[in-house]
């Protein structure tokens, strides 16, 4: 493994955990960023796995939480009832990944025009749902309806185009469903569990015969870095969305977008 190699992994590893959880689309940027270094993974699996990292940590950031829930899942009706909405919410994504898993990875991943335009397009969606005057009715993410959780599951369906953004498609979903900002970030952070480690234990599943003891170093640099930028997003994120909105990451997905599409224009 070469120094340029390690350099780059720390790089997609930082972007990874930084933009996992803000509605940018992370995949986008790590295979827009992947494209223009010259950064090849084996089987496009660097990009899956490093998001362990993410995932570890928002289950730090939640343990508290997430071991209330698991103590009292038992004997709390609440609780049942979060936990099931999360499940709800996490099939329509878990269905179709699994169906569309190669072509996913073998066409769509391969396309940074298309990564370009969806960037684009999520951004003007984000920054039209900030002006909107919409009135919310949850703001507690353990008792939504049960259709409002599958509802947003749909739209994180939205999401397996590369450029959109899981946590974009979730928190536009929630809003538009009548979801309160700070909510609808923080349901997209407990969206997030089930479905990033589906993907991740799917996608290491479907590539164990191409993987080789080679590739862990570069998959582990990435996995240290998502993690402690993931740490410091997650920690300070619903902060910012109560106070601020989203549309920052609307005009920061239209910058990237643009960047891009002229960067491919001129360099390839």
């Amino acid at each position: 493994m070469d120094s340029q190699t390690i350099i780059d992994a720390l790089l997609l590893g930082l972007l990874e955990g930084l933009t996992e959880f803000i509605p940018v689309s992370s995949t986008g940027h790590i295979l827009l960023a992947g494209h223009f270094l010259g950064f090849n993974s084996t089987g496009k699996t660097f990009e899956i796995l490093i998001q362990l990292g993410a995932i570890l940590a928002i289950l730090s950031v939640y343990a508290a939480k997430l071991w209330q829930m698991l103590t009292t899942l038992p004997s709390d009706p609440k609780t049942q009832r979060f936990v099931a909405g999360i499940l709800i919410a996490f099939l329509p994504a878990a269905i179709v990944g699994a169906l569309a898993h190669d072509f996913i990875k073998t066409v769509l991943f391969e396309s940074p025009r298309l990564i370009c335009v969806m960037l684009i397009l999520g951004g003007l969606v984000l920054l039209f749902l900030d002006k909107l005057d919409l009135k919310p009715r949850y703001g507690d993410v353990t008792n939504f309806p049960l259709s409002v959780y599958l509802k947003i599951g749909l739209f994180q369906c939205l999401a397996m185009i590369p450029g959109t953004s899981r946590s974009g498609a979730t928190i536009v979903g929630s809003l538009l469903m009548g979801v309160e900002k700070r909510a609808a970030a923080e349901f997209s952070f407990f969206l997030a569990m089930p479905t990033m480690a589906g993907a991740f234990a799917y996608d290491l599943y479907k590539n164990r015969d191409i993987l080789s003891a080679a590739d862990l170093p570069v998959i582990g640099i990435g996995f240290l870095a998502a993690f402690f930028t993931a740490l410091f997003v997650v920690r300070h994120l619903l902060d910012y969305v109560s106070r601020n909105g989203y549309a920052l990451f609307g005009w920061w997905r239209l910058l990237v977008g643009g960047v891009g599409l002229f960067a491919l224009m001129v360099w390839g």
